[in-house]
């Protein structure tokens, strides 16, 4: 009887660990972003498998790496059940039905946007449907090498002209021999410049500018080459996209590889100051333009999707709605994706925030929102590839072999076949 007993008892153990294990939920989570980003995030990761039963694969990336591998995911059928998504991609991934619509799950509870602003949730609203949660908010912004400007008795102010940009541009090279990286792939400030014409990149789902709008843009980089303080396309060959701890700001051995500035986005500032070599101190500046309120806006920092193929929705949901919501997560994620979208969750942690993180809500709230324009819809599919172009032709231009003119006549030949398609 008592071996009997034993191997029940056994049997019984054995069913309950299957149970266990059958009943955990496993999600594959991915983001692009710094080593600060993927440190807290992942914290948050390992207290909500804690509290559920739950269990996580990750992917993280820096932003260019991050791309090319979710192509290859969402061509083979495999997207990640939680993906963090970008206005410069997430459009073509709603054309091609690769996400999962949110609507369903807002209408029922299931993801509490109670406390998120309408015009929030209408940032990640396309083709009739909610795509994308924004997750964070935040702006387009100069960080700059403060250290470097107060050594150099430079000063610099916010909502600068081009015009004005320039000119500093031309003052920091000529005093200190730092260059200038102007918006080297940053993607965004093409259309931060036109806006400030007052055309937008693009329009109706196609190029919202002209030869004059692109001629300027590129002109921008004529110029700067001629007065010898463009950082070229050859200091990037060997550099990781979109990393930043290997942004030209912060790495490099010698002025002529490094710039005194970076065109990124405000919730940047502390993960770009971590980087930093010691006694640099870094700041924040709107990025300039020919007419900065035409072009300033605030943005959704990113989105937090689900795919439609994923096999746990329900899931998903459930653990976006934490992501968003949970004050004791945001304690720990402390607004390094943007300003937080709840209002209860932003209150909640605002005294947590570190000093640079007060410094670039206060910059948001301050001097963006009321020197600011209409937020930008989500870049159109196939902008991926005009951008792409936009990219080659500023490096011919740091090379000298193109004009400004001719770079202007080729992007729109270029973008004109790519949404003629």
């Amino acid at each position: 009887m008592k071996k009997v007993s034993v191997f029940f008892a056994l049997l019984l153990a054995i069913c309950l660990v299957c149970t266990a294990v059958m009943a955990e939920t496993h999600l594959n989570v991915a983001w692009w972003g710094n080593q600060v980003r993927n440190d807290s995030t992942q914290a948050v990761l390992d207290l909500y498998a804690k509290e559920n039963d739950t269990s996580f694969d990750v992917t993280m990336n820096s932003f260019g790496d991050y791309w090319t591998n979710l192509a290859t995911a969402s061509a083979g059928g495999q997207l990640p059940d939680v993906l963090q998504h970008s206005t410069a991609y997430i459009q073509q991934y709603v054309d091609n039905n690769l996400l999962l619509d949110l609507t369903p799950y807002v209408e029922s509870g299931a993801l509490d946007t109670t406390n998120i602003s309408e015009s929030i949730l209408d940032l990640g609203r396309m083709n009739g449907g909610l795509y994308g949660l924004c997750v964070g908010t935040n702006s387009m912004a100069c960080l700059y090498n403060k250290t470097l400007l107060r050594e150099a008795g430079i000063e610099i102010h916010d909502l600068m002209t081009m015009d004005e940009f320039m000119a500093v541009c031309k003052e920091v090279y000529e005093k200190t021999g730092y260059k200038t990286d102007l918006g080297y792939g940053t993607e965004s400030f093409f259309n931060y410049v036109t806006r400030g014409l007052g055309k937008p990149l693009y329009a109706d789902g196609k190029l919202g500018i002209g030869q004059e709008e692109a001629e300027y843009f590129y002109g921008l980089y004529e110029k700067a080459v001629q007065e010898g303080w463009l950082l070229g396309g050859d200091v990037f060959a060997s550099l990781v996209a979109g990393s930043v701890e290997q942004n030209p700001m912060v790495y490099g051995s010698s002025p002529e590889t490094m710039s005194w500035c970076a065109f990124n986005w405000s919730n940047q500032l502390k993960a770009m100051q971590a980087a930093a070599p010691e006694g640099v101190e870094l700041a924040l500046t709107t990025l300039p333009s020919p007419d900065p309120v035409k072009s300033g806006f605030v943005a959704c920092s990113m989105y937090f999707s689900i795919a439609a193929s994923t096999a746990n929705p329900d899931e998903s949901v459930k653990f976006l709605n934490y992501f968003v919501n949970s004050v004791e997560a945001n304690k720990i994620l402390l607004a390094e994706r943007g300003i937080p979208v709840s209002s209860v969750v932003g209150e909640a942690i605002a005294g947590d925030l570190d000093p640079l993180t007060q410094e670039v809500v206060a910059f948001v709230n301050n001097v963006v929102v009321p020197n600011s324009s209409e937020t930008p819809k989500p870049d159109p599919d196939g902008a991926s590839e005009i951008y792409a172009a936009s990219r080659e032709l500023v490096e011919q231009i740091s090379y000298g072999v193109i004009s400004a003119k001719d770079a202007a006549k080729t992007l729109i030949d270029t973008a004109n076949d790519v949404f003629s398609r």
